[in-house]
């Protein structure tokens, strides 16, 4: 056996093309838009049920998401010890998840137990029942999750960063206070449950092993119309009110670390200069060898870590950059942070530094189409915001051919110091 030189650095080439297995468009008999990617080698599938019933269309705070962790805790049929073991008799993951706009209701299982875990899933999509026991434990566990939360320097500068970007109103602020969760009644998130857990309001996406009789599978079981529901579709809208005043300071003197989140409302995915953000994004704070984490973390030492990120929702998004930095250097990093950003700003970015840069995206972005279950996340960020597959073929061409020019205009086009939000919980000395 040849022994393994470490002295010789490995070969190795640039990624220039990604072949992406897309997905296939079907419906179910109740018009049920189905979605299926055949792939991998695994005899498994992962099945996702996407709703439109995030934060975004409930009409009291936290009702979307205690909805959703309900769904499966009862049904008509099942109690919800019932429902746990019989998953797990067949080995399924149940996964339910909730976002600003979306409610999610997923499981992974076996092929050969679709048969036998599908009659579950239905059950708990048209069939739960939201007792008020489970009610009550699950707010007083969240109220409880609330008040330990409250004191942590990262939940409050994010809870502030969101209300003056977007308004203390509007959903994607999210807003929470303590009584809000005395006020939730069992009837509101029944009232939830039928408006939005409807076929009218379903999509499913199916990646893993897809059989020949998976279609007359599904469909039996959810192409009917027993579970229309009241579901009414409405296009609801909510103005942004952001806050004049642009620099907060939630002082916690027993802080020894302190949360600073700089940044703005941007725009979502569906905005022509998305791509190129996100390159830029990277290069200020997006990975480990960052701008960002080269001045604060590595040579200044004010933090472990660094971040920066662009957060695309389906109505908005926004630019952040988060740090815990140590207390008494707090003002030294935002400070460090401004100037990074006017680096950008004045100066091209190197070229040596862009094509680092440009290999990490195209690596990076391999994980997002790295087998059957990813597959189905990208897919699923292409459809809920009305996009196609010219998206992804879009940014592979942005991250390989954007130029330090283009970067360099788009930090001046996004980037003035005047219009960010700097928001620190704890101290800032």
């Amino acid at each position: 056996m040849q022994e393994l030189n470490r002295k010789i650095q490995p070969v190795y080439s640039n990624i220039e093309k990604i072949d992406i297995i897309k997905a296939n468009k079907n419906r179910l008999s109740n018009n049920i838009p189905l979605y299926t990617i055949n792939a991998g080698s695994q005899d498994a599938v992962k099945i996702d049920f996407i709703f439109t019933a995030g934060v975004w269309y409930q009409n009291a705070p936290i009702i979307s998401s205690t909805t959703n962790s309900l769904i499966n805790e009862g049904t008509k049929n099942l109690s919800s010890k019932q429902i746990a073991e019989k998953l797990d008799y067949y080995g399924a993951i149940l996964q339910l998840n909730i976002d600003n706009d979306f409610g999610i209701v997923s499981f992974i299982c076996l092929n050969k137990h679709l048969n036998s875990v599908f009659p579950i899933i239905e059950d708990l999509l048209k069939n739960s029942i939201f007792q008020q026991k489970e009610l009550d434990i699950n707010i007083t566990n969240k109220k409880q999750r609330f008040v330990t939360n409250c004191l942590k320097t990262s939940i409050i500068a994010q809870r502030k960063f969101l209300e003056v970007n977007f308004g203390k109103d509007h959903p994607y602020s999210n807003k929470i206070n303590i009584e809000d969760f005395d006020k939730i009644k069992q009837n509101q998130i029944i009232d939830f449950y039928n408006k939005f857990y409807t076929s009218q309001n379903c999509r499913i996406i199916a990646s893993g092993k897809i059989k020949d009789s998976f279609y007359d599978l599904i469909n039996s079981h959810f192409g009917g119309n027993d579970w229309e529901k009241s579901y009414d579709k409405k296009q609801l809208t909510y103005e942004i009110a952001s806050s004049q005043q642009r620099k907060y300071v939630e002082q916690k003197e027993d802080a020894v670390q302190s949360t600073i989140r700089i940044g703005k409302i941007l725009f979502n995915r569906n905005n022509s200069d998305f791509s190129g953000m996100q390159v830029l994004n990277t290069v200020l704070g997006g990975y480990f060898g960052s701008r960002l984490m080269s001045n604060i973390r590595e040579d200044k030492g004010y933090s472990y870590g660094i971040q920066s990120f662009l957060t695309s929702f389906q109505n908005s998004g926004y630019f952040s950059i988060v740090s815990e930095v140590k207390s008494e250097a707090s003002k030294n990093a935002v400070n460090e942070i401004f100037k990074e950003i006017k680096k950008l700003k004045d100066e091209l970015i190197p070229e040596a530094e862009l094509e680092i840069v440009k290999n990490y995206m195209m690596g990076d972005l391999i994980n997002y189409f790295d087998g059957p279950f990813a597959l189905s996340e990208s897919f699923r960020v292409l459809i809920n915001n009305n996009l196609s597959y010219e998206y992804f073929e879009t940014y592979i061409d942005t991250v390989k051919n954007i130029t330090a020019e283009k970067l360099n205009q788009l930090a001046n086009k996004y980037f003035q110091e005047e219009t960010f939000y700097n928001v620190i919980a704890g101290k800032y000395e």
